[in-house]
This record gives C-alpha cells, sequence and structure tokens, in this order.
C-alpha cells in the first residue's frame, strides 16, 4: 500500500481519518463513532480530513477506523468503542501505536511497537485483492477518489476499441460468471452482441440473496464506480443504450450508493450522450426489486423489470437472444461486471495468471459461521477449502471441530470436513455435488445435526419458492416434510430413497435453477453423513443431541448452585426447586426451547440423549 496516491492516503490535509459505513459497520455501531471522530476534531481544532470509506472484508475486526499523517504509518484500529475514538487520536499522534490492529506500512524514525502490518496478517496476505482492491480505501460515495486511483480507465480503453476486440480481450482472460454456474462470459456476449436487433439491454444483478453471502453488496458499498464501469464496457461491447442495476430493496445502503455512482457519471461524461466523445450514448437505472429469493433468476428479473410478477420464464430462448421486453439482454452478476472494468483497465494477462486452467483469476469468498474470523476473502479461484477457511478465517472456535462446510448458498453441498483440501473452482465443487454460486460458505462444526442443517436450507428453498412449477412447489415442501419427520423420530429407512427420487425429479424437471439446485443439500448429505440418517432412523438418537425428539434436558445436581435464574426464565415453568438448592427439570412439561441453559451462570443444565437418559432411569428403578 505505500505506492497509494497520498491524496488517497492523507488527504488534502496531510491527515486523514477514515470511517466505514457499510451494513457491516453501521450494525456495529459506525455511525456513532464517526460522530465521535468529527467531535473530537472540532474540539481539537486539528487540520484533519475525516472521510468515510466501506467495508475491507475483514468483519471480525468491525467497527474499526484509519489514522494516517504524513511522517506517521497509517494505523487500523479494531474493534473500536465510541467513547475510545478520543484516547486512539491522541496516542497516536503522541507516537504510540500501541493498541492499533495493524499498520498499512513502517515508517522509520517512529518507534516501533508490536504492530504487524496488513501484509503480515495471514487474513490479509493470503489474498489476492483483484476486484476488492479499493474497498475500504476509497469514499465510495466519491467519484474523484475513483479516479484517482484509475478509474474509468477501462472504459476509455474499451471505448477505443472494437466489440469483437473487448469480446476477445475477456475470452483471453477466461473470466466466467461470478454468480452462479460459471458461463463463460465472453460467450454470452458474443451471444447478444450477433443477434440483429434495434434494441439491446444490460442488466446488473445485485440481488444477492443467499444466506451467509455479502460480496456483492459489500462491493456495491464499498466501490460502486467499478460496478458501473464494467455494466457501461458491457453495453458498449453488446451495442446496448440502456443498462439496469437491479438491486435487493433490502440493501438500501448499497442501492443508494450505486445511485450516487451513476449520478455523479453523468455529470463527468461516463454516462449520457455521446461519452468521452465516442459517439457512444448509454443510460443506466437503479431498479429496486421486492426482495424475493427468486428474483435473483434472470428471467425473475426480467419480468420484474417489465413491471410483472418475478417469476421465471421457460428457457430457451436465453435472455441473450430473447430478454427484456424480448430484446436480446445480458444479465452480469455485480462481481463479474467489477472483473470486466478491471480486465480492461490492467490487461488480460494479470488476470488470466492467476486461478486454474479452467477458472482464471479471482473468486470473493464469504466466510462465515463457526470460524474465528468472519469476513468477505478474495482469493485465486482453486484455493483449497482448506486455506481459506482454516488459514484465512482462523478455523473453528477453540473447543470446536469443523464437520463440514455449506458451499454455494442454500442451494449448494454440504462438503465433509474430509474433503476440506478440495479446490474450489466450478467443476471440482459440481462433482463433489456442491456448487460455486455466489461464493458463500457457511462453516459447520461438530455441535451441528446435519439433518436439521439440510432442513434449514431447505425451509428456506422451500419459502423462496416462486410456486410456478409443481416439481418445486410440491417438491421442496416434500422433502422438508421428510426430513422432519426423520428428525422427529419417525422417520423409516424407505424414506432415503424417498428423498432421492424427488431430488431426482427435481433436478431433471424444475423450471428454474432454483428449484433444480434446492436438492443439493439433502443429496450431499445423504452421501457424506448417512449414518446421522441412520442414527435417527435406526437408533432413535441424534448424535449431536440438536434434534429436539431425541433430546431431555438434565440439571447437574452438583453444579447447581440454585440461583432460580432457569426457573424464572422457563416459559413454561417446568424447573423447580428451592432456593439455594439443586433444581429439577420436569421432562413431561419441558418444551426444550433452550433458555435454562441461555442462563444458567455455572453451565449446570446439559442436553442428553433421550434413549440413554431413560436406559438410566430403568436401571435406577431395577
Amino acid at each position: 500500500m505505500s505506492v497509494m496516491p497520498k491524496e488517497i492516503l492523507y488527504g488534502k490535509t496531510g491527515f486523514k481519518i477514515k470511517v466505514p459505513i457499510a451494513s457491516c459497520t453501521v450494525a456495529g455501531g459506525a455511525e456513532k463513532i464517526y460522530e465521535n471522530v468529527l467531535a473530537e476534531v472540532r474540539s481539537r481544532n486539528v487540520n484533519v480530513e475525516v472521510t468515510i470509506v466501506g467495508c475491507m472484508g475483514l468483519d471480525f475486526i468491525d467497527p474499526w477506523i484509519e489514522l494516517a499523517k504524513v511522517g506517521y504509518p497509517p494505523a487500523i484500529y479494531a474493534k473500536v468503542e465510541p467513547e475510545r475514538v478520543g484516547r486512539i487520536i491522541s496516542n497516536y499522534l503522541s507516537g504510540d501505536l500501541s493498541q492499533a490492529y495493524a499498520l498499512r506500512f513502517r515508517v522509520n524514525g517512529i518507534k516501533k511497537e508490536e504492530v504487524p502490518t496488513l501484509d503480515e496478517l495471514v487474513s490479509w496476505k493470503c489474498q489476492v485483492r483483484w476486484v476488492s482492491r479499493n474497498c475500504g480505501i476509497v469514499n465510495p460515495e466519491s467519484i474523484e477518489d475513483y479516479i484517482i486511483l484509475e478509474g474509468y480507465h477501462g472504459l476509455k480503453r474499451s471505448l477505443s476499441m472494437k466489440s469483437e476486440e473487448i469480446i476477445e480481450e475477456v475470452k483471453k482472460a477466461g473470466l466466467r460468471g461470478r454468480g452462479g454456474a460459471g458461463f463463460p462470459t465472453w460467450l454470452k456476449w458474443k451471444i447478444c452482441w450477433e443477434q440483429p436487433s434495434d434494441e439491446k439491454y444490460v442488466i446488473a444483478n445485485c440481488d444477492e440473496g443467499d444466506p451467509g453471502a455479502f460480496m456483492n453488496r459489500l462491493l456495491a458499498e464499498s466501490d460502486p464506480h467499478r460496478i458501473l464501469e464494467g455494466l457501461i464496457i458491457a453495453g458498449y461491447t453488446i451495442g446496448a443504450q440502456k443498462g439496469f442495476i437491479f438491486v435487493r430493496a433490502e440493501k438500501p445502503l448499497a442501492a443508494r450508493r450505486l445511485s450516487k455512482a451513476v449520478e455523479d457519471a453523468y455529470a463527468y461524461g461516463f454516462l449520457g450522450r455521446n461519452i468521452l466523445n465516442s459517439g457512444f450514448n448509454f443510460d443506466v437505472e437503479v431498479f429496486l426489486s421486492a426482495g424475493a429469493f427468486i428474483c435473483g433468476e434472470e428471467t425473475a428479473m426480467i419480468s420484474a423489470i417489465e413491471g410483472g410478477r418475478a417469476t421465471p420464464r421457460q428457457r430457451p430462448p436465453y435472455p441473450a437472444v430473447k430478454g427484456l421486453w424480448n430484446k436480446p439482454t445480458i444479465i452480469n452478476n455485480v462481481e463479474t461486471l467489477a472483473h470486466v472494468a478491471t480486465i480492461m483497465s490492467d490487461g488480460w494477462k494479470k488476470f488470466a495468471a492467476l486461478g486454474t486452467e479452467k477458472s482464471k483469476g479471482t473468486k470473493m469468498y464469504c466466510v462465515v459461521g463457526s470460524v474465528k474470523r468472519t469476513g468477505a476473502y478474495e482469493v485465486p479461484i482453486g484455493t483449497s477449502i482448506r486455506e481459506l477457511v482454516y488459514t484465512i478465517a482462523g478455523g473453528p472456535p477453540e473447543g470446536r471441530e469443523i464437520k463440514a462446510v455449506q458451499v454455494g448458498g442454500p442451494s449448494g453441498g454440504c462438503i465433509p470436513s474430509s474433503m476440506l483440501d478440495l479446490p474450489l473452482d466450478y467443476e471440482t465443487l459440481q462433482e463433489a455435488g456442491a456448487i460455486m454460486g455466489s461464493g458463500g460458505i457457511v462453516v459447520i462444526d461438530d455441535s451441528n445435526c446435519m439433518i436439521d442443517i439440510a432442513r434449514f436450507f431447505l425451509s428456506f428453498t422451500m419459502a423462496e419458492s416462486c410456486g410456478q412449477c409443481i416439481p418445486g412447489r410440491i417438491g421442496t415442501r416434500l422433502m422438508y416434510e421428510t426430513l422432519t419427520r426423520i428428525a422427529s423420530g419417525l422417520g423409516e429407512m424407505k424414506d432415503l430413497d424417498l428423498l432421492r427420487e424427488i431430488s431426482t425429479v427435481m433436478i431433471k424437471t424444475c423450471l428454474c435453477a432454483l428449484g433444480r439446485t434446492a436438492p443439493n443439500p439433502v443429496l450431499t448429505t445423504l452421501r457424506y453423513f448417512k449414518d446421522e440418517y441412520i442414527a435417527h432412523i435406526k437408533e432413535k438418537i441424534c448424535p449431536a443431541l440438536v434434534c429436539k425428539a431425541f433430546v431431555r434436558y438434565q440439571i447437574d445436581q452438583n453444579k447447581c448452585k440454585g440461583c432460580a435464574l432457569c426457573a424464572k426464565n422457563c416459559p413454561v415453568q417446568a424447573i423447580s426447586g428451592i432456593l439455594g438448592s439443586p433444581h429439577v427439570i420436569n421432562q413431561d412439561k419441558c418444551v426444550k426451547c433452550g433458555a435454562c441453559v441461555e442462563v444458567c451462570p455455572s453451565n449446570a443444565i446439559i442436553r442428553v440423549s433421550k434413549k440413554i437418559m431413560e436406559k438410566q432411569v430403568q436401571v435406577m428403578k431395577k
């Protein structure tokens, strides 16, 4: 980061304080921190530029701030509390960096503290920040910041090229769609470009709705002009004159910043008529979706923009041939378009040097769940799941072991811990029963039941099904009900064949990709965790002690101090006892909500297997 322009690093005053304002940091109180920074600056009468930036992906340190003064090393402070702001500024200006989380780089003459640089942190140095390079660095609401860092250079270069030359450049780069099955971007563009039509359209898909995935939101909130630049290049390449950015309404900050980017691009001549004196006319509109998961499916998205209900259409014809208002249309994920802007700026060779033979470049992955360092990380495609989850994200919390990772969102697959050395690329994941999807990775530890996990993801796809086709509407419900039966202790071995049969029908006959991939969590858990299904059906136990039908809550009489907190918080008055003496749980009343476990200060309440508990009771009776 030592080559970062001084204006971006230190601002116009030589002293700059950056406060990240993104959905993730706002949830941690960043807006209050921003207010306190401004108040501190006013009270000290310091000549300092206070600016907002986006998220840099290290969500486990949120909320953070960065201070950079000429002659001092830029320092990042993690998990900042509003009341600490004044002390942080004072210590930094005095040369005391001991409380900093990391430094952008070191500066000679300043007392060396035991603080690492970002490039020394494993969560940072193992990344290749190609498309996320500006995230957490630029003010996302400043087109000037983007331009200083060579923003719109790719567009300027593209406007001097022919469409077929741009398509060839994207082809050489080996860019594949970053929002789903990885269809070659150049091929989609070429098909659309070749269609004879007086009108064509481009759509940026920012509808991201996968649980645990937020890389699109992060890009839109942190570097919106990169997405917009890629969209304009796409429009120019296929001969379109209108583009849409389709944003999920539940992401208001992303929508607002994309709208601001569009407004500023018009003012600077990157949008509108005769863009940069090239003769190319192009307009962009930010369109808010209604929020249904199915809106992310491209034909449903088209229907929504047209003013209809967001329901999928039969394909073929594909949108590249007959899309928005029956005109040729290309739809690309926002990460794909951000890559386009970077490829056209830096050239295809740098991009193609990363990744695998079939899948070039980098990919952003969101790692959430049972890991120490949740966040959005950009690594070359082909990086192993193990490196991403253990090395970069830090592995599971102390005392826990990873059981599986769910890759590819709710329609992805559960990969067991024994297969964590698998490379993250499109073909390998598909062979393992998962999909790349948008890049969400949910880490599941050994405290989870895989049947319960499959049921959770299926409940999501069932609720989000558009209901238009019978296999999708009925199939998801039948599978959910079957899993519920198994988790309730009423399952039979024939249910496993039923789940496979329903899955096969859905994969072959569902109208859209949501329905065809919905069985993946079920099929992969059956494939890799069949022993847990058998335990539930034949042995009538839940090995993870999660499914209520197989679990009982018990108070350890030796640990219980008789504080009565459990009894006070029990919603059904199932716990009784004398204050100061061990309490007991009435198993006939207990609804197994777990409220008692959460409030017990001495960890005296534990979950035990119902079957084992019943055997103990029988032995005691004898």
